[in-house]
C-alpha cells in the first residue's frame, strides 16, 4: 500500500503520540519528519542501554546537535526517560520531542513524569474512510481499517496473530496477568459485549473468574488501547437512564478476529456489531482529530429507548442510530424521536445500508458508506447536507 495521508496533525511543540500497534505511527512519522533523530525502544540494544542509564539520552542528543526534533518510539518501555526529557525541556532552546506509545499502562501509573504539561497528547487511530483513496465498506467490516492489516498479503493471518502479539509482548512480558489462559477466555467473552453494555459480573461468570479479575482485564484492554468505553449521556436528563457504560473493541477487524463463531450464531448479528463498531471508531477518530472540544456518549433510558451514539461539544449536539439493513423502517426512528423530545436542539440521523438519502420527521436517513466517506475532522458531522 502506498503511504496514505492522515488527518492527524503533528503539534509544533513536544507531544505524546499514542495509538495501538499497527496504526502506522512510526511509518507516518518517518514520512512527515524525515530529518528527525529516531530512537526505537523496540531495538533490544538501545532498550538495554537506555534502561540501564536513561541519562545516556543526553549523549545521543549531543551526538546529533543539528536534529531539532527527536522521535522516541514506544516510550512506555523506558518511562524513566521522561524525567531526563523533562529536564531537557526546562533548558534554553530544547528540541521538540515526539514520544510514541502503544500502551498507556506505565504512563498512567503514579510517579511517572508526564512532563508537567510541557507535552500535549495526541492519538492515532485506524484509518478513517475519508483518508483512503478507495474505501470498501464490506471489506472494512471483514478486516477492519488497521494499516498493518490492510497492507498485508493475507489480512486474515495478520488479524489472527494480532491478539497473540499483545498477549506475548505486552501481557505476558510485562506480567499484567498470571493467568494467560483466563485472559484469552476473557478476550473471547468480551467480544460478545462489543457495542453492548458492559456487565462485568456477567463476563466474570462466563470466564469462571472473580469479578475483580475481569475488571482488571478490562483495564488492561484500555491501557493497551484495544478497547474503549462510552458513558451514558445524562446532561439535562429528563428521563431515568441506565448506568452501565458500553464497550467497544477499537477496530472492527480485531473484533471479528476475537469473536467466536458457531452454528448458533447469526451472521447478521455479528455484521451488525461490526458495523456499529466501525461507526464508533470513526466518530472517536473524528473527535480526536477535530479541533473542536467534543465528547462521545450513548443514550439509553430505563424504559429501553436507546440511541447508539450522542456527540456533544462545541460542534453542537448530534444523535446517531446505526441499522444494518437496506431500508429504513418506522421503528428505526422511535429512539431518535424520544431523544429529540428531550433535546429538541439535537440533529439526528439514522445510518443504514441503503443507497437513498432521506429526510423523515426532521431526521436524516443516510447511507452509511456515504456518511463514513464524508466524515472529516475539518467539518461538522452533518455539515455537508
Amino acid at each position: 500500500m502506498e503511504l496514505v495521508g492522515r488527518f492527524l496533525q503533528i503539534p509544533d511543540r513536544s507531544c505524546f503520540l499514542l495509538g495501538p500497534r499497527g496504526t502506522g505511527k512510526s511509518t507516518w512519522l518517518r514520512d512527515r519528519l524525515p530529518d528527525a533523530l529516531y530512537l526505537d525502544l523496540l531495538e533490544p540494544a538501545l532498550h538495554r542501554s537506555l534502561s540501564a542509564r536513561p541519562e545516556r539520552l543526553r549523549e545521543l542528543l549531543a551526538g546529533s546537535p543539528a536534529k531539532r526534533t527527536v522521535v522516541i518510539d514506544e516510550i512506555q518501555r523506558v518511562p524513566e526517560l521522561l524525567t531526563v526529557i523533562h529536564a531537557i525541556l526546562e533548558e534554553p532552546s530544547p528540541p521538540r520531542f515526539v514520544l510514541t506509545g502503544s500502551s498507556a499502562r506505565k504512563l498512567r501509573r503514579g510517579g511517572v513524569d508526564l512532563l508537567g504539561g510541557r507535552a500535549v497528547h495526541r492519538t492515532m487511530h485506524p484509518f478513517m474512510a475519508a483518508e483512503l483513496p478507495e474505501f470498501d465498506l464490506d471489506r472494512a467490516l471483514r478486516i477492519g481499517l488497521l494499516p498493518l492489516v490492510m497492507d498485508a498479503a493475507d489480512p486474515a493471518d495478520v488479524l489472527d496473530a494480532y491478539a497473540s502479539l499483545y498477549l506475548d509482548e505486552e501481557v505476558r512480558a510485562e506480567g499484567l496477568t498470571r493467568n494467560i489462559g483466563a485472559f484469552t477466555r476473557f478476550l473471547e467473552a468480551i467480544s460478545f459485549s462489543h457495542g453492548g453494555q458492559l456487565n462485568v459480573s456477567a463476563v466474570a461468570r462466563e470466564c469462571e473468574v472473580e469479578r475483580k479479575v475481569v475488571a482488571g482485564y478490562v483495564g488492561i484492554l484500555e491501557d493497551l488501547l484495544l478497547a474503549f468505553r462510552l458513558p451514558v449521556f445524562r446532561k439535562r436528563a429528563k428521563r431515568a437512564t441506565v448506568t452501565h457504560e458500553k464497550i467497544y473493541l477499537f477496530d472492527a477487524g480485531v473484533f471479528r478476529s476475537l469473536r467466536p463463531k458457531g452454528p448458533l450464531d447469526r451472521p447478521e448479528e455479528i455484521d451488525g456489531q461490526a458495523l456499529e463498531g466501525l461507526v464508533a471508531q470513526h466518530l472517536r477518530a473524528w473527535a480526536a482529530y477535530s479541533r473542536h472540544d467534543v465528547e462521545l456518549f450513548y443514550w439509553r433510558t430505563r424504559a429501553g429507548a436507546e440511541v447508539d451514539f450522542v456527540v456533544h461539544g462545541e460542534s453542537g449536539l448530534q444523535a446517531f442510530e446505526v441499522k444494518n439493513h437496506r431500508k429504513v423502517h418506522a421503528t428505526d426512528l422511535r429512539a431518535l424521536r424520544a431523544f429529540r423530545d428531550d433535546y429538541p436542539e439535537a440533529e439526528a440521523a439514522v445510518l443504514y445500508r441503503g443507497s437513498e438519502r432521506l429526510r423523515l420527521d426532521d431526521i436524516w436517513c443516510l447511507p452509511i458508506e456515504d456518511f463514513l466517506r464524508r466524515t472529516m475532522p475539518e467539518r461538522g458531522l452533518l455539515a455537508w447536507f
